[in-house]
């Protein structure tokens, strides 16, 4: 990866009165927010809970219920569910922008904390942010619930400010020694907000304190878990990456298309449940975007959740069984979990709609069906085996309060962002998650 090129000295500025730490700052972000205790807050702290529980297709007669009002008067605050949605979405970016301008000024004072700290202390703070408002945080992985232009445009908005705050406390690390000078840092500054927005997905953070699990992350990515930075040169080598290099080889476009009509209505569906998600997509919309008729839909393919099997399997049939392939090779650890990571590069690359599929699984609005691809507790299991072994053989080091912590962090870690891969390319994004899982950005001494 090419050095970030502006690496320059962070400013200093000069501010008098007492000093508080970055950490305590940055956790008091909602104190300084204006406080709203409005029967309308209500009703959005509601419609926030009720979304992240039962996914973006919650009606207002459920957001209701559970506000304990009628349907009906919530037309008194909001005109619509889309109205709703977009103030979710709005407070969400307003915090993360709260967030991102007190560690940017947090970076000007004189005698500021050492870097980790203030890197882990943003991370928490943007954690905690993403935890808050994971309704929110739900319609930022789509174009956007609905068709309304406010709404999709917020969705696609990225958290500028904080990821400027992120970069500028890698480069002031890069000025002071701290950061190793082979990395790019925009690249790394985006990967870390990501990383740390993951948070508010339960199925990552579970049982843990959000806390806790922002600080582990933040400390994998600056030191790395592995004992001995590992060169690319020898994990290119490994049995692993031949392992995964093999499953990788053979996925051609093998799919039977001898029913042309049902190969099409497919590629369809597997764009529109990748751009809307599952929930939001009805077969309505996929016979549209396919230029057939609904009942043509039903009789060619059958329900919605059908529709997804057939999609899934033909998937889970070229991915699934690589995770056994790799972990099964007379591979160190560190290399095993190296071969992982390529595996989710690539098959994102090359099935990108189907790999934003499987992720809707590990987000708040799954659909009801169980995934035929894709079991979450085998991975589980299987990380946690792996982890242990690397533990005991000397390979990882890691101080981690469970090992049920440790490998969902690891597994949300190797599911490098998809802007990030468009931007760099698979190579450049399996060194980033190398540096970012295994070596460490941090300068090791």
């Amino acid at each position: 990866m090419a050095a970030d090129a502006a690496g320059q000295k962070p400013g200093r500025g000069r501010r008098s009165g007492r000093k508080r730490s970055g950490s305590a700052e940055l956790a008091a972000v909602r104190d300084a927010a204006p406080a709203d205790t409005t029967r309308r807050a209500e009703i959005l702290k509601t419609a926030n809970t009720v979304i992240a529980a039962t996914g973006l297709r919650s009606s207002l007669q459920q957001i209701a219920d559970a506000a304990g009002i009628l349907a009906g008067s919530l037309y008194h605050h909001f005109d619509s569910k889309e109205a709703i949605l977009v103030e979710l979405i709005r407070l969400y970016h307003d915090d993360l922008d709260r967030i991102g301008d007190l560690a940017l000024r947090k970076l000007d004072e004189p005698d500021p904390e050492p870097v980790s700290a203030q890197i882990t202390a943003l991370g928490c703070a943007i954690a905690r942010c993403a935890v808050e408002h994971r309704a929110a945080l739900q319609m930022s992985f789509y174009e956007g619930p609905s068709a309304d232009p406010e709404l999709q445009a917020l969705s696609a908005r990225a958290p500028e400010k904080v990821q400027a705050a992120m970069l500028q406390a890698l480069r002031a690390g890069r000025w002071s020694g701290e950061i190793r000078s082979d990395v790019d840092l925009p690249t790394l500054a985006d990967r870390l907000c990501q990383s740390m927005l993951h948070v508010g997905l339960d199925v990552i953070r579970h049982k843990a304190r959000t806390d806790d699990l922002a600080t582990l992350k933040c400390r994998i990515a600056l030191n790395g878990l592995a004992s001995e930075a590992p060169s690319d040169a020898s994990l290119d080598r490994s049995k692993a990456f031949a392992a995964a290099q093999s499953v990788i080889s053979t996925w051609a476009d093998d799919e039977d298309e001898t029913d042309l009509k049902a190969a099409h209505l497919r590629a369809v569906a597997r764009a529109e449940f990748g751009r809307r998600g599952y929930e939001m997509t009805t077969i309505r919309d996929i016979a549209s975007a396919a230029g057939l008729g609904t009942g043509t839909v039903y009789r060619i393919i059958g329900s919605k959740d059908e529709l997804l099997m057939s999609i899934m399997l033909e998937f889970g049939r070229k991915v699934g069984g690589a995770w056994s392939d790799i972990v099964r090779t007379d591979s160190t650890t560190v290399e095993k979990l190296d071969a992982l990571s390529w595996l989710n590069i690539n098959a994102l690359d090359q099935f990108p709609d189907e790999f934003r599929i499987q992720l809707a699984w590990l987000r708040q609005s799954p659909p009801d069906s169980a995934n035929p691809a894709w079991s979450f507790t085998t991975r589980i299991r299987q990380m946690k085996s792996l982890l242990s072994e690397g533990i005991r053989a000397g390979e990882i080091h890691i101080d981690s309060p469970t090992a049920d912590m440790l490998a969902r962090c690891i597994i949300g870690e190797q599911w490098i962002p998809e802007n990030i891969l468009q931007e760099v390319g698979p190579r450049n994004a399996l060194i980033l998650a190398r540096d970012t899982i295994l070596r460490g950005v941090a300068v090791r001494t």
